[in-house]
């Protein structure tokens, strides 16, 4: 499964962190049966900041009541997993608060809930004529008259933090350190000295391993937005104001977009019950599917410690597999694969293998039918790449070339 070097490299991660920490110090490392035991749900902006505004709501409102369905969710169907909210009610918390509430709280995931807005439409209504002097006379000039329309742009979005904020997650790890290494506050200190090697590479390949989590969390979310119809604008990378909690919170983390509240209808949809338990069951559903593949790779990964554990004390069973072979000789451990596409448009035009449109791109371009709004679409996507730098430069080649609302996504 393409998905499965994620996984071995963020279990994998912590496994040599705990190990790494154990060899230095010996504390007492959290048990890893239960990779997900507490979800921070963030009901973006709140009290005096209201957020992106509608006609009649704003986003505060409507993050809230989504956050609370949500947590209900969550409480109900994962009665192991402990919620913690940032607000359950209208009161404003600094960005800096959420991520202290999220690192206290020794949170595996972050899940930060918003809406869009974009600006209003300008369009020409009419004419008018206006005079003005020139010289001695008087001269007619035709002028627009402009009327402003609410913007008609819908859709979902899932952000993760910006690879140019990687410095930035990595401060916020070796700050909260004890949290996520569960280590000796005095011994961790010592450890976590900026001159060691051992602590770069420890705090780097955990840094990463979060951001391949994050990837696939947010892709998580918005497949299961599209599957009930709703418009997928992509998971997404962001490096703009607004992103600074995801960066500074020492988990996972992602922010969703659950809609445009500048848009009439969508903000109908938004504020709507039924609205807002879909998108809440979209993303538990979400959630669900990531932990469970979490929880199936630690399973996979204390059997294969088993079994090693097994064969060097002669207590397993005599007949043994080959590493890396099951008794039909198919390989059990995943293959490393490509990760990273270019999402390149979404349209309900149809264009065959090495259509001009594609043509400078020089890579392979692939069509996948997808269903938004009820509306059969065909989106495009170029290319495999194995590093998120690879996939940038794809991008930014697409984006010159015209494809100006492509994205890097997970593949």
């Amino acid at each position: 499964m393409r998905w499965n070097r994620f996984w071995i490299l963020g279990l994998g991660t912590l496994f040599t962190c705990t190990f790494f920490i154990q060899a230095k110090n010996n504390p007492v490392s959290r048990k890893q049966d239960k990779p997900i035991r507490t979800i921070v749900i963030d009901a973006g902006h709140g009290g005096e900041d209201p957020g992106a505004k509608g006609s009649y709501s704003t986003e505060k409102q409507v993050t809230l009541e989504v956050a609370l369905k949500l947590g209900k969710i969550l409480e109900e169907n994962m009665p192991d997993v402990k919620v913690v909210y940032t607000r359950k009610s209208d009161r404003f918390d600094d960005p800096r608060k959420k991520a202290q509430i999220a690192n206290d709280n020794k949170g595996e995931l972050f899940v930060s809930i918003h809406c869009n807005s974009t600006g209003k439409i300008r369009k020409v209504t009419g004419y008018k004529t206006v005079y003005h002097k020139k010289g001695r006379r008087k001269v007619a000039t035709r002028q627009a008259i402009y009327a402003y329309y609410p913007s008609n742009a819908k859709g979902t979005e899932t952000y993760i933090w910006a690879t140019s904020k990687n410095s930035a997650k990595m401060e916020s790890l070796k700050q909260n350190s004890v949290i996520v290494l569960d280590a000796n506050s005095e011994e961790t200190k010592q450890l976590m000295n900026d001159s060691d090697p051992e602590t770069f590479i420890l705090l780097n390949t955990l840094r990463n391993a979060y951001f391949d989590q994050s990837l696939r969390l947010s892709t998580l979310i918005e497949d299961e937005f599209t599957r009930v119809g709703r418009i997928s604008r992509g998971a997404r990378q962001r490096n703009e104001k607004g992103i600074w909690v995801l960066s500074a919170t020492a988990m996972p983390s992602v922010l969703v977009e659950l809609g445009f509240i500048s848009n009439p209808e969508e903000e109908d949809y938004l504020n709507s019950n039924s609205g807002q338990q879909e998108l809440a069951n979209c993303i538990y559903k979400a959630i669900k599917r990531y932990r469970d593949e979490l929880d199936r790779f630690t399973n996979s990964r204390n059997n294969t410690q088993q079994s090693a554990k097994e064969e060097r004390t002669g207590s397993g069973p005599h007949a043994y597999l080959k590493t890396g072979k099951s008794r039909k000789g198919k390989p059990v451990a995943p293959q490393q694969s490509d990760s990273y596409c270019v999402q390149l448009l979404v349209t309900d035009k149809f264009y065959k293998p090495g259509a001009s449109i594609f043509r400078k791109l020089h890579g392979a371009v692939t069509r996948e039918q997808v269903v938004m709004n009820k509306k059969k679409m065909n989106k495009y996507t170029l290319g495999r790449f194995r590093s998120d730098e690879q996939a940038s430069t794809a991008l930014r080649k697409a984006r010159k070339l015209g494809f100006k609302d492509a994205f890097v996504t997970s593949c």
